[in-house]
């Protein structure tokens, strides 16, 4: 591993807590498939973890809820013909799920007024375009 999988500022995934699982990948290798076990499976368990602060754990436990077993997490990496790369491949996309998920809401959009020159010049190229699809028929509209 490349070292600490850093989620957001200071905090980072524990090496300690995650548990890895291998099995055959069904991705690229050739012959090689049928023998080296490839494909990753990193689980963390996200409810009994003391890694997280408790606010950064709450709003992890809520986003991530459809996802969780018994609450754990689990990622999964077969992009790749070796385990070391698929191992560093799932270790940052849990990394990057749990940064997200753990992310504070966004600010409030606060609601502003249209300027009025905006609104009028608006209004006026409305009026001129108008104007000129009208001239193209061929009546009278006086």
């Amino acid at each position: 591993m490349s070292g600490p999988y850093v989620i957001r500022g200071s905090v980072s995934l524990p090496e300690a807590e995650l548990i890895w699982r291998f099995s055959r990948s069904s991705g690229p290798g050739g012959q090689h498939v049928n023998t080296s076990d490839s494909q990753v499976e990193l689980r963390f368990d996200l409810a009994r973890t003391e890694a997280l602060p408790p606010v950064w754990k709450e709003r992890a436990l809520a986003k991530l809820a459809a996802r969780l077993v018994d609450g754990v997490i689990s990622v999964r990496a077969s992009e790749h013909r070796s385990q070391w790369r698929n191992r560093e491949t799932a270790a940052v996309r849990l990394a990057s799920l749990l940064a997200e998920a753990s992310a504070p809401p966004p600010k409030p959009r606060r609601p502003t007024r249209i300027p009025r020159g905006i609104n009028e010049r608006r209004l006026r190229e409305k009026k001129q375009r108008s104007d000129t699809k009208r001239g193209r028929s061929g009546r009278d509209w006086g």
